[in-house]
């Protein structure tokens, strides 16, 4: 694609291939989609399929209890689209009573109080009656089969599942996602017959199921026995929406993202921001180049904390933070020579499972989804096997502030689709899962396509920075003499191995129709195409 190096320099192949392709964090789940597009299906079937599949095999990263957004582009109308999967706090939620019940000052990172109303199931089933020329019973077949008959845990999953196993302090949850008390090894075969059923009810009985029967039934039930507010009517109201992606061009690029609750907006931003330098003289990762991206972080991050929330209950200035004529003011509180000292968050990390797929129709579809935190907010509803989100934590009880918890409202969320059009036509459909790590990992991932040349692998394997909440983490390939230099102008450089995030992505060439695939290699996924 291009003028680009003839050889990889990254640890995977690229993954080329002419019809279609898939790229996923877990090999069953790019399997399962791809299957669905031999068979004839299209990007939205295979992402409902797969998705599925990852709710079942990375089960502390997302699931039926969790939340979904997609951005879409339907190749037959040329138009693109985007979805709000995420759902809403309780109708009838009394924020002061809560406050003095359990007197919070600020919201806990799990419990009952977190969960929102899941919006994942809705959000399978607006696509595919807009879009899919599938059934959810269709779909649904191979996540019943691996929860149902087992699946082997990878690696890196099984490390996850052991690094978060603490958060299951439920005798439920740890029934059903610990084997004898412990998580599972790599190689063990692991079932949860309780979210076979749960997925299969939903195959046959479709998202009433979920929203209105049974499953409502039992999710709520839980949920008032826990002194929570959501009820039966709340799951019953719940609608995903269509929304109009936002987009800001860099160097000739339409980079997209979802409008808030979400931080898409934080991506153009900073894209925004980093246009004003010569990032590609700076050279991959110097110091110089890293400091501009974490500066451009921190100013996109300030605006998150104040400006990010549900749109239906403020009005909120977002055409003016991914303005340019804005972006020239932010660029002005960068020193490039001084780390400043701008900090508005407290979130290090979450999990989250993307896909990416291009069909042999040329549709394009860029979907995420999640509970949040490693196992959502603990809560797992008796005999379910599903993980409730936590979504709420993001919620401040801060009162007049646009993200404060009110009733049927939705919190600012950190997971984002993201797609890059040229000329008018899909060039880069991709993500970055984890958390805050989001815009700052599709900006590094995008800069390492548009201004060094990598291709689709490369670009998600080379090395990142990640500004947190306690430092500049930089992964083991960013040179010491760069980390000095950061030390030198006063960042706080700090040593984490699980906050970089996992990429995957889909580059299409416009003149041939190649797509090219990289699937992260700090995932244990992969892109597979035919």
């Amino acid at each position: 694609m291009g003028d680009r190096p003839a050889y990889s320099k990254s640890n995977r192949s690229v993954v080329r291939s002419k019809n279609a392709m898939i790229a996923s964090s877990q090999p069953l789940a790019s399997a399962a989609g791809l299957e669905v597009m031999m068979k004839g299906g299209n990007a939205v079937d295979a992402a409902v399929a797969a998705s599925a599949v990852l709710g079942v095999v990375e089960p502390f990263a997302c699931g039926i209890g969790g939340d979904s957004f997609a951005i879409y582009w339907d190749a037959k109308k040329s138009e693109l689209v985007g979805l709000n999967g995420s759902g809403r706090s309780a109708a009838s939620l009394d924020v002061e009573g809560m406050k003095a019940k359990t007197g919070y000052t600020e919201l806990p990172l799990t419990g009952v109080h977190t969960i929102t109303v899941p919006g994942a199931v809705d959000a399978w089933d607006a696509m595919l009656k807009r879009y899919g020329t599938m059934t959810l019973k269709e779909l649904l077949q191979p996540a019943i089969r691996y929860a149902r008959e087992g699946f082997p845990v990878t690696d890196i999953i099984a490390q996850q599942w052991k690094m978060n196993a603490a958060t299951l302090v439920t005798e439920e949850a740890q029934r059903v996602f610990l084997n004898d008390g412990k998580p599972p090894e790599p190689g063990d075969i692991f079932t949860i017959p309780d979210l076979a059923d749960s997925l299969e009810l939903i195959a046959n009985e479709g998202k009433e199921a979920f929203y209105e029967g049974k499953l409502a039934k039992q999710m709520c039930k839980c949920i008032k026995d826990l002194s929570g507010y959501l009820t039966e009517e709340d799951f019953k109201n719940h609608k995903s929406d269509w929304v109009q992606p936002l987009s800001t061009n860099y160097k000739g690029y339409e980079v997209y993202e979802l409008p808030p609750n979400g931080q898409g907006a934080m991506v153009l931003e900073m894209l925004n921001i980093l246009e004003g330098y010569d990032m590609k003289s700076l050279g991959h990762n110097s110091a110089e180049y890293m400091h501009l991206i974490i500066e451009a972080k921190k100013a996109a991050f300030s605006d998150r904390a104040n400006y990010i929330a549900d749109p239906d209950f403020a009005d909120l200035p977002t055409e003016k933070i991914i303005s340019k004529e804005y972006a020239g003011e932010r660029r002005k509180i960068i020193d490039p020579n001084r780390a400043s000292e701008m900090k508005d968050w407290d979130w290090t990390s979450s999990n989250t499972a993307y896909l990416s797929v291009v069909d042999p129709d040329g549709n394009a579809l860029s979907f995420i989804t999640s509970v949040f935190c490693e196992f959502g907010s603990g809560v797992v509803p008796e005999a379910t096997g599903i993980i409730m989100q936590n979504r709420g934590a993001l919620f401040t009880l801060e009162d007049g502030h646009f993200n404060c918890l009110e009733p049927a409202k939705r919190p600012l969320h950190t997971i984002i689709p993201a797609m890059v059009l040229k000329d008018g036509k899909p060039w880069f459909c991709f993500g970055v899962m984890g958390g805050d790590m989001q815009p700052a990992g599709h900006v590094q991932v995008l800069l390492n396509i548009i201004e060094f040349g990598m291709d689709a692998q490369e670009a998600g394997e080379a090395a990142r920075v990640c500004h947190t909440a306690e430092g500049v983490a930089l992964e083991q390939a960013v040179q010491w003499k760069e980390r000095l230099k950061l030390i030198e102008i006063g960042h706080f450089v700090i040593s984490k191995f699980d906050v970089f995030g996992g990429y995957q992505g889909i580059l299409i060439d416009a003149k041939t129709g190649m797509l090219e695939g990289g699937s992260d290699d700090r995932k244990d996924g992969c892109a597979i195409g035919f």
